[in-house]
């Protein structure tokens, strides 16, 4: 077999389609094994952005056990201390704008950073939206999120100006308390829910919630591709088989 494939020229190009397709069906299997682990993924983050409020206590239970709270919805009772808040820089929609970071402190002293929602540029100075720095006694509910990273391409953030490019807890907290209270900061944000704030801003409710899901369609390429270059080799051995 292999003297009549090295006799007709096909030796190095059975190889090489050989290894080719091997490499398409292993990246066409590699899609597949990702597309049950986005949809598990998306199953639960649909389960946890869906079911009732719990306590803070109780979501600080599972981070202490698990460090795994994304999207898990919890209550919180507190109050704002508005003139600590944060701005994050983001594009809600094609809207360049701003994510509104605000401490919470909780009856026991805990602290957690609310992310209220977004605001457009023109809003960025909390003068210009003051009904919407609630005073007083506050009851949300929001989802649990980790602290950010940052990615290659992401500024650095920049304490001075409260400009934040990426949401670095540790940084924020290290930026608006003393030592001493920093302590008290929760190890997660919270994204507030769509609720009513007076004035209109921020507007909660903007955690994006649907992830991407096109790993089917690209195995079905991969294996696709696979079938092609099957099909092209096969046309090319006949022809110097049979010629």
């Amino acid at each position: 077999m292999m003297t009549r494939l090295r006799r007709a020229g096909l030796l190095w190009p059975t190889v090489f389609a050989g290894l080719g397709c091997v490499m398409l069906l292993a990246l066409g299997t590699w899609q597949v094994q990702r597309l049950q682990w986005k949809q598990g993924l998306i199953d639960r983050i649909e389960r946890r952005a869906t079911a009732e409020p719990v306590s803070l206590a109780a979501v600080l239970e599972t981070w202490a056990e698990t460090q795994d709270v994304e999207y898990m919805r919890v209550r919180l009772a507190g109050r704002f201390r508005h003139g600590l808040e944060r701005h994050v820089y983001t594009v809600v929609q094609g809207q360049v704008g701003w994510r509104v970071v605000t401490p919470l402190e909780t009856a026991d002293g805990r602290i957690v950073l609310v992310d209220r929602g977004f605001v457009p540029d023109t809003l960025k100075d909390p003068e210009t939206r003051a009904p919407g720095q609630v005073q007083g006694a506050v009851v949300l509910t929001g989802l649990a999120r980790a602290p950010g990273r940052q990615g290659p391409f992401v500024p650095d953030n920049d304490l001075a100006q409260n400009t934040w490019y990426w949401r670095d807890l540790a940084g924020m907290a290290s930026s608006v308390l003393q030592p001493e209270r920093r302590a008290k900061v929760v190890p997660f944000f919270v994204e507030a829910e769509t609720g009513p704030t007076p004035g209109g801003w921020p507007r909660g409710g903007v955690t994006r919630l649907k992830l991407s899901n096109r790993h089917l369609e690209y195995a079905i390429t991969w294996y696709g591709l696979a079938g092609a270059l099957l099909v092209v080799y096969g046309f090319f051995a006949r022809s110097r088989l049979v010629g």
